[in-house]
């Protein structure tokens, strides 16, 4: 992939991610509150270790993010009895339903954006996919 192309690819992903926010805003969640809570009720219990690993963001920033979700009911912290700095987090009821309406606005964000591709756009989408989530994985 040339220089050029790479921007134009990051673009149209910041693009997206922008518009993803929206779900993260509706539910009274900054985009960062809800990425950790995403990975949360997506692959949870999950340790603080994997989700600095996962998410790219400070100790610090991370705390803060996990100490208000916390607050706010959408998850909680179980001390590791071997290990008392480490803990493991799981979202509760109330994360689960806030993670599913944020899963299906952004499905229905996609959806309405695919719509209005041409048939060929929306061909060319579905057999990049594979291309796409082998690129998310190689950037983790």
């Amino acid at each position: 992939m040339d220089k050029d192309e790479a921007v134009r690819l990051r673009r149209a992903i910041n693009r997206l991610a922008r518009q993803f926010n929206t779900s993260a805003t509706d539910e009274g969640l900054t985009p960062t509150q809800a990425s950790v809570l995403m990975l949360i009720a997506g692959r949870g219990p999950i340790g603080i270790s994997e989700l600095l690993r996962r998410e790219h963001i400070n100790p610090t920033m991370l705390s803060r993010v996990v100490g208000r979700l916390d607050e706010i009911g959408l998850i909680v912290r179980t001390p590791d009895p071997d290990d008392l700095r480490s803990a493991s987090l799981t979202a509760t009821d109330e994360g689960r339903q806030a993670y599913e309406r944020i899963l299906a606005q952004r499905a229905e964000t996609v959806s309405r954006s695919a719509g209005r591709l041409t048939a060929a756009e929306h061909a060319a989408l579905i057999r990049a996919l594979p291309a796409l989530e082998r690129l998310a994985e190689e950037t983790d």
